[in-house]
């Protein structure tokens, strides 16, 4: 198949996808037309499935580019860099360190930044460079500065972007200290997921500038934040939708193994043990775990597979003073726990599930961020009402 031979897999057939899902708005249609996906993606590809932090083994388009093209424009993020590029593939490394985003949440993320033309707009996370080119398209270049971390990743960002006939800056650094040397900006984007929102980013920011990021607490769920800076210097706003993005570098989680907290013994050591009527299958959805994790902000999840569909969830906490296990298995009604150190983590665990549970089951639109100068607090519904 060559790159023009179907509109059914190519970027008109994508546009249509995008159109149908409201993602891809007028507003945005022309940048779309004009700044093709395929343009920014390297050779060596790991397709994704919508939904899923999963990837397909790699894909040369040198050698297969038929199945490229195919992968190119499916609605579905594309991983193009693992273990910070110290692995190459064939097959796949060990942790995805860069990727071209779905194009769903590329859009959706555009949406929310409701940036117009000739407002300046900083980007953290240039990747491949496909969403600095459409916020060129839109805005102007000359009103893009996109900063990327990985030195090898920008500067091929920077060729792609020149190639196809845009030359935003692209800064090779940390995007956790933004870049001053342009700001203010009327809008910051993160293509990159954090746990906290660096202070660079909102002192770069104009009053009444808007942000972007996707972010999520230590123990899982993560959902993209737009919030509003006010004249104080504080942001504040909704989370607009789920979201899976990888950690920017700066702040990714570090995190002990399992056994660091046994002390050399085997489990169940010195646990308590006894049982709980909530299932660790109750408590493992996106929703769930951000629920959880902006409660008790030091706990973090393992799961250990059994047989059959069963799992033993282990809970820790990150100060490496206490941790549980939760036992799952299909058609029981009562499940074994076990809980060791100076805190019970099952019991706070199960706790800020009731309280999620009991508010209604909030989605990620009923949750919200504050960032100033005290820190950071998730509320539900309103600033006044934090979590």
């Amino acid at each position: 198949m060559t790159e023009h031979a179907t509109k059914e897999v190519g970027p008109q057939g994508l546009a249509s996808v995008l159109r149908e899902k409201g993602a891809l708005t007028s507003d945005w249609l022309s940048a779309f037309e004009a700044v093709p996906r395929h343009l920014f993606m390297p050779d060596a590809i790991w397709p994704g499935r919508a939904g899923m932090n999963r990837q397909s083994d790699r894909v040369l388009r040198s050698e297969e580019p038929e199945v490229w093209w195919q992968a190119v424009y499916r609605d579905a993020p594309i991983t193009t860099q693992w273990d910070d590029g110290t692995y190459t593939g064939p097959g796949k490394g060990k942790s995805p360190t860069s990727s071209n985003s779905m194009p769903t949440m590329v859009f959706s993320m555009l949406d929310a930044l409701s940036a117009e033309p000739g407002q300046s707009v900083l980007e953290v996370g240039t990747g491949t460079g496909w969403n600095a080119a459409l916020l060129s398209h839109r805005l102007g270049a000359e009103n893009v500065v996109t900063v990327e971390v990985d030195k090898a990743s920008a500067e091929d960002a920077r060729t792609r972007l020149n190639l196809a006939g845009f030359r935003p800056l692209v800064v090779a650094g940390d995007g956790a200290a933004g870049y001053a040397a342009r700001a203010p900006y009327d809008r910051l984007i993160a293509t990159c997921s954090i746990g906290s929102v660096p202070p660079a980013w909102r002192a770069q920011t104009k009053p009444g500038g808007i942000i972007v990021t996707p972010w999520g607490p230590t123990y899982g769920g993560e959902a993209v934040a737009r919030l509003t800076v006010a004249e104080d210097g504080t942001a504040s706003g909704p989370f607009v939708g789920s979201s899976a993005f990888m950690r920017m570098r700066a702040q990714r989680k570090s995190l002990l193994p399992t056994s660091a907290y046994l002390d050399g013994g085997e489990w169940p050591g010195t646990g308590v043990r006894s049982e709980t009527a909530l299932s660790p299958d109750e408590v493992g959805d996106w929703v769930h775990m951000f629920a959880i994790g902006v409660q008790v902000p030091d706990l973090f999840c393992r799961v250990e597979p059994g047989n059959d569909g069963a799992y033993r969830l282990w809970i820790m906490d990150t100060g490496v003073t206490s941790w549980a296990t939760a036992d799952y298995e299909k058609g029981r009604m009562a499940y074994p726990i076990v809980q060791s150190g100076a805190r019970r983590l099952w019991d706070e665990l199960e706790l800020a599930w009731r309280w999620w549970a009991d508010a209604g089951r909030p989605g990620f639109d009923r949750f919200g961020l504050t960032v100033d100068g005290d820190g950071e607090r998730v509320w539900l519904d309103s600033p006044d009402t934090p979590v």
